[in-house]
C-alpha cells in the first residue's frame, strides 16, 4: 500500500472527572511533542475524537514536568500553545465515526486523563483502530491512551491486545499523582485483564516505549517524543 505521508491523531472530549470535580482533557505535550517529531520527519496530521468538535485541554498540562516535577511552562509546548492556528484545530477536530484508515500511514492516541471517560466505550474509535491495524497499518498509544485498545476486537473475534507486548501509564504513577481514588479503572490492571504483557520503566515519570510489530506504546507523557521517532523509524523502515 502507498504511503500517504499523513497520520491520524485522536484526541479525548472529555472535560472532568466523573466521580470528582477535578478538570481533565488532553495533555496537550502528549500531543505536541509527538507532532514536533513527525512534522519534522515531514508528516501531516489530522486531528479527530469521539465526539469530534471542540477539545478541552487539562489544565495541569500546561505546566511542563520532568520526572514527575513542575519546571514550568516553557520549550516548544509554550510555542503551540501561543500558535494560533495550531491551537484553533482543538476547535474543530474530525469525528471518529466519519474516518477511516485509507488516507493514513499510522494511527497515534493521545489525550490525558480523559480518555479513560470517552476512549473505551467508543464503539466508533474501537472499529477504527481495528481498521487500521486489519490494513497492515501503525497503531500507536501513549499515556492512558492505551484504554482505547482495551475494546478493540479484529476479524478473528480477538482482542486486538491479547498477547501482545505494550505499556501505559503505571499504577505507581496514578498513585504518585494524586489520581488513583479518581480514575475509573487501573489501566494496568485491565490491559493485563485483556492478555497483554504488560511492562513498564523501573523508574516512575521515565520515558518507555513498547513495540510490538506495528503496535507502539509509550507510558507515559515523557514517552511522547520517543513514540514520535519509533512511529516514524517503523514507517520509513517499512517503505519498499
Amino acid at each position: 500500500m502507498a504511503a500517504t505521508q499523513r497520520i491520524l491523531i485522536i484526541v479525548t472530549n472529555a472535560d472532568e472527572f466523573e466521580k470528582v470535580g477535578y478538570r481533565t482533557g488532553l495533555w496537550l505535550a502528549e500531543l505536541t511533542h509527538f507532532w514536533d517529531v513527525v512534522e519534522q520527519a515531514g508528516y501531516r496530521m489530522d486531528i479527530a475524537s469521539p465526539s469530534g468538535g471542540w477539545v478541552p485541554i487539562d489544565p495541569e498540562s500546561l505546566i511542563t514536568t520532568e520526572m514527575g516535577a513542575a519546571i514550568g511552562f516553557k520549550g516548544s509546548l509554550h510555542k503551540r500553545y501561543q500558535d494560533r492556528a495550531f491551537m484553533d484545530r482543538l476547535k474543530a477536530t474530525l469525528n471518529v465515526a466519519d474516518l477511516d484508515p485509507m488516507p493514513y500511514d499510522a494511527l497515534y492516541m493521545t489525550g490525558g486523563h480523559g480518555v479513560m471517560f470517552d476512549f473505551p466505550d467508543s464503539d466508533a474509535l474501537a472499529r477504527l483502530t481495528a481498521g487500521f491495524h486489519d490494513s497492515g497499518k501503525i497503531v500507536s498509544a501513549v499515556c492512558h491512551e492505551p484504554c482505547g485498545l482495551l475494546n478493540v476486537k479484529l476479524g478473528n473475534g480477538r482482542y486486538l491486545i491479547e498477547g501482545r507486548k505494550l505499556t501505559g501509564f503505571s499504577w505507581k504513577e496514578e498513585v504518585a499523582v494524586k489520581r488513583d481514588e479518581a480514575v475509573p479503572f487501573s489501566l494496568e490492571d485491565e490491559l493485563r485483564k485483556r492478555g497483554a504483557t504488560y511492562s513498564a520503566a523501573t523508574i516512575p515519570f521515565a520515558s518507555h516505549v513498547v513495540e510490538d510489530g506495528r503496535l507502539i506504546t509509550g507510558q507515559n507523557p515523557m514517552s511522547a517524543r520517543a513514540v514520535g521517532k519509533a512511529v516514524v523509524s517503523k514507517l520509513q523502515g517499512d517503505r519498499p
